[in-house]
C-alpha cells in the first residue's frame, strides 16, 4: 500500500482562472450538495462535495456558457470529498459547475484511490508494552480469542470499516460516529444519534483497552458474549445503523478497495459478516492505552506524582474503596455491579437480559483509563463531569436491594438466636473538598492522550483536501 496525495481528483487542470462558480445538480442523488467556497492562495475556490451515495462527479468549465468542458472527475469516498481549483492569472476567466450523471459512475476506487494508508502497515499486532502490561495479571485479562488474533492487515481492514458510513442503511453513520477518537472512542452526547435521527437508549461506552476486559462480554448489559458479537450489534440495530448482515456484506463487497483489503487479510476477496466482525474486533482490541502518568509512575513508585495526586491514589485504594470495583492496573472488575444510581432502576441492565430480579440495576463496569476524555458518565450519561461522579460516590449512592456490597457499610453483628442482620446502609465517604479534588487529580493521571491522536486509530479515508 502507498499513501496517495490528498489532492486526488482525476484530470484536474492546474491552470484555471475563475470569475464565478455555479453548481449544477441536475439528476443529483438525494442528500447530495456541492459548494464552491473561497480558498487560500494559490487556490481560488474549494469544490466541496457532500454525497452519501459516494458517487462520481464531474467539474466542468466554460468561458462563454455555450460549451462546457470537463476538467476533473472526482469519486466521493465516504460521503465527502473536496479539492482546490488553482489560479493562473494568464488564463481566460472561467465559470464552473459540478455535474452528476447516474449513467457515468465508473472511476478507479482501489486502496490507493479511496484510502490514505502508509507504505508499511501500522503495527497493531505487536505493540511495545511496558513491563506491567506483560505481567500474568494483566495478560490474563486479555479477551482475544485464539481464533482471532490481531494482525496488521486485519486491524487495518477493521480501521477502514470502523470509519465507513456504508455500514449504515443510508450511509450517514459509522462506528466512529458514536465512538469518536478525540473523545476516548466514546460520544460526548448523552445519547448517540442513529442513522435516521433516533437516539440510542444508553450512553456510548469508551473503547480504550476493551481488549483487557476479563469477562469478555460487551454492551452495558453484557448481552454480547464476545467483542466479535458486539461489533455487529449496532450495525443491525434499528435505531443505530439499520442494516441486515446480508445487506452489510453486499454493500462492503461492492467496493474495489474492500476487495483488495479482504484479499490482503484473508487471502481472497470474499466478504462475509463473520470476516467483517473479526476485522472490526481486531481494530477495537488494538486501541490500547499504556502511557499515562500512572503507567510512567509504576516503575518509579509514583515519585512522578504531585502530593495531591498521591493523596488521591491513597483515597482511591483506601477509604474510597474504589479499587474494589476498578481493580488492577487496568482499573476493571471481574463482575457486574449495581452502583446505586436509583431505586427502582428505569433501565434494568443485566436483569433485562437474564430476567433475574437479583440482576436488576447491574451494569458492566468500564475501565477508568482515559476516563477524563469520555464524559458524560454512567450507562445513561446522567453525569456531565467527573466532579459529579466523585460527588455521587461521596454522598449520593442510593440504597437498592442489589446494591454492590462494596458500596455498603458492614452490617451490624447478628443477635444471638436472632435473624440475620439486614445489609448495611450505603457508604458515605464524607470527603473534604480537598480530598475530592485529590481523587479527581488521581483519576486524571490515568489519561493517555496518545490513542486520541495516533494516526493508526484515525479516519483513513481520502477526502481530497487543499
Amino acid at each position: 500500500m502507498k499513501r496517495k496525495p490528498t489532492t486526488t481528483c482525476l484530470g484536474l487542470s492546474a491552470a484555471l482562472g475563475i470569475l464565478a462558480a455555479l453548481p449544477a445538480l441536475a439528476q443529483a442523488p438525494g442528500g447530495a450538495s456541492v459548494d464552491f467556497t473561497p480558498a487560500p492562495a494559490p487556490a481560488f475556490r474549494n469544490v466541496e462535495f457532500a454525497d452519501p451515495g459516494n458517487g462520481v462527479w464531474q467539474v466542468l468549465a466554460t468561458s462563454d456558457f455555450s460549451i462546457w468542458s470537463p476538467i476533473a472527475t472526482c469519486k466521493v469516498n465516504n460521503s465527502h470529498f473536496s479539492f482546490p481549483l488553482t489560479v493562473d492569472p494568464e488564463s481566460p476567466r472561467l465559470f464552473f459547475r459540478a455535474s452528476y450523471d447516474p449513467a457515468n459512475q465508473s472511476a478507479p476506487n482501489g486502496i490507493d484511490d479511496a484510502l490514505l494508508l502508509p507504505a508499511s502497515l501500522h503495527n497493531y499486532a505487536n505493540p511495545t508494552l511496558p513491563p506491567h502490561f506483560r505481567s500474568p495479571q494483566i495478560a490474563g485479562q486479555d479477551n482475544t480469542p485464539l481464533t482471532n488474533p490481531i494482525t496488521d492487515p486485519g486491524a487495518t481492514l477493521g480501521r477502514v470499516l470502523f470509519y465507513d458510513k456504508r455500514l449504515s442503511a443510508n450511509n450517514s453513520i459509522s462506528c466512529s460516529s458514536c465512538h469518536q477518537q478525540e473523545h476516548g472512542f466514546s460520544d460526548p452526547r448523552q445519547f448517540s444519534v442513529g442513522f435516521e435521527g433516533g437516539l440510542t437508549g444508553r450512553n456510548s461506552m469508551g473503547l480504550t483497552n476493551a481488549k483487557y476486559y476479563p469477562r469478555g462480554h460487551f454492551f452495558w448489559d453484557e448481552r454480547a458474549a464476545t467483542l466479535e458479537d458486539q461489533v455487529l450489534g449496532p450495525i443491525q440495530n434499528e435505531v443505530e445503523m439499520g442494516l441486515t448482515l446480508p445487506e452489510l456484506a453486499t454493500k462492503v463487497g461492492a467496493e474495489q478497495f474492500y476487495q483488495e483489503l479482504f484479499t490482503e487479510t484473508f487471502g481472497d476477496a470474499t466478504v462475509t459478516s463473520d470476516r467483517i466482525s473479526r476485522s472490526l474486533a481486531q481494530f477495537v482490541r488494538s486501541i490500547v492505552s499504556t502511557n499515562s502518568k500512572y503507567d510512567q509512575g509504576i516503575p518509579v513508585n509514583f515519585t512522578n506524582f504531585t502530593p495531591q495526586e498521591n493523596r488521591g491514589r491513597q483515597i482511591f485504594n483506601g477509604v474510597g474503596n474504589c479499587n474494589a470495583c476498578h481493580g488492577t492496573d487496568n482499573f476493571v472488575p471481574n463482575n457486574v455491579f449495581n452502583n446505586g444510581l436509583e431505586n427502582p432502576y428505569t433501565d434494568p441492565g443485566v436483569g433485562g437480559i437474564t430476567g433475574n430480579p437479583a440482576d436488576d440495576g447491574k451494569f458492566k463496569v468500564p475501565s477508568l483509563r482515559n476516563i477524563e476524555f469520555t464524559a458524560p458518565y454512567m450507562h445513561d450519561g446522567r453525569f456531565a463531569s467527573l466532579e459529579q461522579v466523585v460527588e455521587f460516590y461521596n454522598s449520593g449512592v442510593v440504597d437498592h436491594p442489589n446494591l454492590a456490597p462494596q458500596l455498603r457499610l458492614p452490617p451490624p453483628p447478628p443477635m444471638p438466636g436472632g435473624p440475620p442482620p439486614a445489609p448495611g446502609p450505603p457508604r458515605r465517604l464524607n470527603l473534604l473538598q480537598a480530598d475530592k479534588d485529590a481523587l479527581l487529580a488521581f483519576l486524571k493521571t490515568l489519561s493517555d492522550p496518545t490513542p486520541l491522536t495516533d494516526e493508526k486509530f484515525s479516519d483513513p479515508f481520502n477526502y481530497g483536501g487543499n
